[in-house]
């Protein structure tokens, strides 16, 4: 039982990462009215007709530099891991190599005197 409700939290837990921009935009539709009226920027000018759009846009933008900033951040972790997990073992070779000749494997073709080509013979 307590696998499962673990197992149940784990999985919201993930989803709400990859979600957060809806829960930003769901936090904005349900707070509206309270948003415009005190928290919005242009609250002062009503010609513009914002409604708070600007307080919505500038969390989105945040929130989007958030994620990637972490993106960065985790990148440069997997980096380092990479680059710096061990040291390199060197090893250095002092003795020279040996020099080994090729047997000596020739063919020995048949000797033939009479031509290859031979023009025909006419009538």
């Amino acid at each position: 039982m307590a696998r499962r409700i673990t197992g149940y939290l784990l999985i919201v837990a993930l989803l709400s990462v990859n979600f957060s921009s809806l829960f930003i935009f769901a936090g904005f539709e349900l707070n509206k009215q309270y948003i415009a009226t005190h928290l919005c920027v242009n609250r002062d000018k009503p010609w513009l007709h914002c409604n708070g759009k600007c307080y919505f846009m500038r969390k989105i933008k945040q929130e989007q530099e958030k994620e990637k900033n972490q993106d960065i951040q985790s990148q440069k972790n997997l980096f380092q891991e990479a680059l710096f997990g061990q040291m390199a073992a060197t090893k250095f070779y002092t003795q020279v190599l040996q020099e080994f000749r090729a047997p000596d494997r020739r063919v020995n073709l048949p000797i033939v005197n009479h031509p290859i080509y031979q023009p025909p013979r006419l009538g």
